[in-house]
């Protein structure tokens, strides 16, 4: 080092814990808010991931960790996907760059990582149930400490957030919920009011006084009552006036805000008030969505969860062909859409993320997002089919599992004709066990009446999206995965599949593999390894878990010594359980069986090509399960 050579070195890198924060000057403060942001972009850009939801909070992450005693404080967040901040400062900033990587840190909070993680998330709403839980038990010790839920207000849409909201408000516990706004815009003019406002009101001194001049009208002999009554309608109208607070209040909660989200003074000095008032309490907090990335802020939706990007031009890395499963969804969809008005299309909060972008465009009408409400989302497109639409519901499979009475019984039971399109089915990769789509035909195919599919590839799932669409005697469902087609030709005239058959792909004598859904073409090229290697194996595409092709089973399960089938979905219950069930069923006498699929776990987070090898679906994991099924076997292959 020269002489007269400054050496600075990052706040972030003294940041072992939040006790680390809450020793930090000010002004260290607002250095470390603009170094984790970096940090955010820097690592996001190389290994992709929830970049615009965690950059909105950097400031609120802070000063809650400030204010709060964190971990014996609980700090609980909703869905999660803006949580990177909170890892940072949490223990885990030596390793954030492996987040989402095989063997590295989950892009959620996850128990088992951190004790300041004391609850795993995944899916929104959970908060504030979770939050008046551990209040409850808090008070049932007789311990002492303070409990946090940070909730969007896209996370306000969910049913379950009210219903706790509705219990916590009359239960009185203490209880803080920050409502992380992140729609709204805010002037500075706006927000300067708005956190001088709050920020006197939160103090202890006014909220004693307000105590103090109520129970001295309540005093006053004969209009006391009359005169509180008057005082009180006259605050709620002015507050009424001012803050969007009303609804909360009349949950049964202090109501504070709408705060500066970005302003970590006025943040810091408000929730210090807060932390000294009892019973349930709610803080409007207005952030923007990318704060400090001008790709991400321009475009929250495509920055919200994204791959690895060009961190000085925003521009996503992506291979432009084939497209992706969910972007021949959208388009068949619409051309669809063109030639029967009675199709409407319906999502819970991912029109993008489901492909119905364009369909949004074209047919505003009849396009229906209902927020993350999937419940809602299954028993309103029971009605609008009763009625003689055709409602197409785009979910997640994951996200589906939210809905499953409302499937059994507001849509299965009655037979009405609804379509469920379940994107992300199978392996999803590094989103991690709360998104992997694992359990979907495990959860669908035993409800009496359901038809269930999945197809080999793009233009399969255009043919199955007619099939279903067309499908009027009751609901059906298809699942596809995440990710790239094959790059198949579609053909130009979109042709409806038969219902319950499948096609046999390839003839071989000595094992028959029935795959179903993304495992079809990986059976097909395993089928090219053991063929090398003296294996004839017969393939079929099964494409129907419910119902079954049984006469095509029932067929050729005689002409082979070893079957197995081959699914990316757990084992039990699954498409190989329901084979199973129905030889047995049947009587027929069966060959060497081996059912391969995801054993009974959570599959963690790792790339979806990492995964498929590690649970032997994909070709030489495939063609090894058959090797091993002859090892055991009694007869040795031509």
């Amino acid at each position: 080092m020269t002489e007269g050579e400054v050496v600075t070195t990052r706040v972030l890198d003294r940041i072992d814990s939040p006790a680390d924060v809450r020793n930090l000057e000010r002004n260290d403060l607002v250095r470390l808010a603009e170094e984790v942001r970096e940090e955010i972009i820097s690592v996001c850009s190389q290994v992709g991931g929830h970049l615009a939801p965690s950059l909105g909070v950097v400031e609120l992450t802070l000063a809650l960790h400030y204010v709060f005693d964190t971990p014996q404080d609980k700090l609980i967040w909703d869905v999660g996907h803006q949580a990177y901040a909170h890892k940072l400062i949490t223990g885990r900033r030596e390793r954030f760059k492996t987040l989402r990587q095989e063997g590295g840190i989950s892009g959620f909070p996850k128990r088992a990582e951190s004790v300041y993680d004391p609850f795993g998330t995944g899916h929104s709403g959970t908060s504030v149930s979770t939050a008046l839980g551990m209040a409850e038990a808090r008070d049932l010790r007789g311990d002492d400490y303070k409990v946090v839920a940070v909730i969007g207000d896209g996370g306000l849409t969910a049913g379950m957030a009210f219903e706790a909201l509705n219990c916590a408000g009359e239960q009185k516990r203490d209880l803080i919920v920050v409502v992380n706004d992140n729609e709204m815009s805010i002037s500075k003019s706006v927000g300067a009011v708005s956190a001088s406002l709050n920020r006197i009101m939160t103090g202890q001194h006014v909220n004693r006084f307000r105590e103090d001049i109520k129970r001295f009208l309540q005093e006053i002999p004969g209009i006391g009552k009359s005169v509180l009554k008057f005082a009180t309608q006259a605050e709620e109208s002015l507050k009424g006036l001012m803050v969007p607070g009303i609804l909360f209040e009349e949950l049964g909660f202090q109501y504070f805000g709408p705060l500066d989200g970005h302003h970590l003074e006025h943040l810091i000095e408000t929730f210090r008030n807060i932390r000294k008032l009892k019973g349930p309490i709610i803080v409007h907090v207005i952030t923007k969505k990318g704060k400090g990335y001008t790709s991400a802020e321009e475009n929250p939706d495509i920055f919200h969860g994204v791959g690895a990007f060009e961190k000085d031009t925003g521009r996503i890395y992506n291979n432009p062909s084939p497209p992706t499963y969910t972007q021949i969804f959208g388009r068949t969809l619409v051309e669809l859409a063109e030639k029967d008005e009675r199709v409407v299309a319906i999502t819970a909060a991912m029109p993008l993320g489901t492909g119905l972008v364009e369909f949004s465009n074209r047919f505003p009408e009849r396009f229906y997002d209902i927020g993350i409400a999937e419940q809602h989302g299954v028993t309103f497109a029971a009605g609008l089919a009763l009625e003689g639409m055709r409602p197409v519901v785009a979910i997640y499979s994951t996200f589906l599992q939210r809905a499953y009475d409302q499937i059994v019984q507001d849509v299965c039971l009655q037979r009405i004709p609804v379509v469920f399109a379940m994107d992300r089915g199978g392996i999803v990769g590094e989103d991690g066990p709360t998104h992997q789509g694992l359990f979907d035909l495990s959860y669908l195919r035993h409800i009496p009446g359901m038809v269930l599919m999945a197809p080999k590839d793009e233009d399969e799932l255009r043919r199955i999206l007619l099939t279903a669409v067309k499908y009027e005697d009751g609901p059906i469902a298809f699942r596809y995965p995440r990710g790239k087609g094959y790059g198949v030709v579609l053909d130009e005239e979109i042709k409806p599949l038969e219902i319950g058959r499948g096609e046999v792909l390839r003839e071989g004598e000595d094992v028959l593999i029935l795959a179903i859904g993304s495992t079809v073409y990986p059976s097909l090229q395993a089928a090219d390894i053991l063929d090398k290697e003296g294996i004839g194996a017969t393939v079929v595409n099964s494409r129907f878990i419910v119902p079954l092709d049984e006469e095509l089973i029932s067929d050729l399960v005689g002409k082979h010594r070893i079957l197995l089938t081959v699914e990316e979905n757990v084992v039990a219950g699954g498409f190989g359980s329901a084979v199973l069930e129905f030889l047995h069923a049947r009587g027929c006498s069966l060959p060497r069986v081996h059912c391969l699929g995801i054993p009974a776990r959570f599959v963690e987070h790792a790339s979806q090509s990492i995964l498929r090898k590690k649970y032997h679906l994909d070709p030489e994991g495939i063609a090894q399960e058959v090797r091993e099924a002859f090892k055991r076997g009694t007869r040795t292959p031509r």
